[in-house]
């Protein structure tokens, strides 16, 4: 509802959790971040950091990786992301990732165990990850990458989640909800267009007896 100074501390009082999504930031986005993350921990409120386009840009950058020592309860984003959050080269180009969740699943485990968190990394195969679990999920629907803010929604029922349960379970029944979503959805789509819509009305669909048949969890 706002992102000033003036009014985000005040505002996140009456929420159940936070959402920091760092893609549309502006300058005085950036300054009201850090004191609407101070409020919510004050206020005993969980908080998921959307590290968006980190890597790239020399602002969003050092801001995300000063935001995960304060202690987000789950970190949400795709691979190149999450590498660069973590300190390496993550190659990202813009919002798109250019490396697979495959490949930074070492960088996410460490992301995790350092910041004490959990730590959802977006793709073909969703990782997540505690810091000392690493689990994988290999639903889903290639459309998602092809439909803007399928992750941003992605951190969004992770933060609805997180209110009601740890913060790994919350990630893996919002990574479950969201793959079964897609799938329904792409069974129902003709393209790009119609799938974002099926994905939002898969989502009000689905319920805890089909998310335990449908979802394909590997561990290690």
């Amino acid at each position: 509802m706002t992102a000033t100074i003036g009014e985000a501390p005040t505002l996140v009082r009456g929420a159940d959790a936070l959402l920091v999504n760092l893609a549309a930031l502006g300058e005085e986005t950036a300054a009201a971040i850090l004191p609407t993350v101070a409020a919510a921990r004050d206020g005993g409120r969980p908080w998921v950091l959307d590290p968006a386009v980190v890597g790239p840009t020399p602002v969003r950058t050092p801001l995300a990786r000063n935001l995960v020592r304060h202690h987000p309860g789950a970190i949400r984003g795709n691979a190149s992301e999450i590498r660069a959050l973590a300190g390496a080269d993550g190659g990202a180009r813009g919002a798109d990732t250019t490396c697979s969740s495959r490949a930074v699943i070492d960088d996410a485990a460490r992301l995790a165990h350092d910041a004490r968190c959990v730590v959802v990394v977006s793709g073909e195969l969703d990782v997540i990850t505690d810091g000392h679990r690493v689990i994988g999920s290999t639903g889903g629907d290639a459309r998602l990458t092809q439909v803007t803010g399928t992750g941003c929604l992605l951190s969004a029922l992770v933060t609805a989640f997180i209110t009601v349960a740890t913060p790994l379970d919350a990630a893996l029944t919002a990574v479950a909800l969201m793959s079964s979503a897609a799938e329904d959805a792409a069974r129902k789509s003709a393209g790009p267009g119609s799938f974002k819509v099926e994905l939002l009305d898969a989502l009000d669909r689905i319920g805890p007896a089909h998310l335990e048949v449908s979802t394909r969890w590997c561990s290690g």
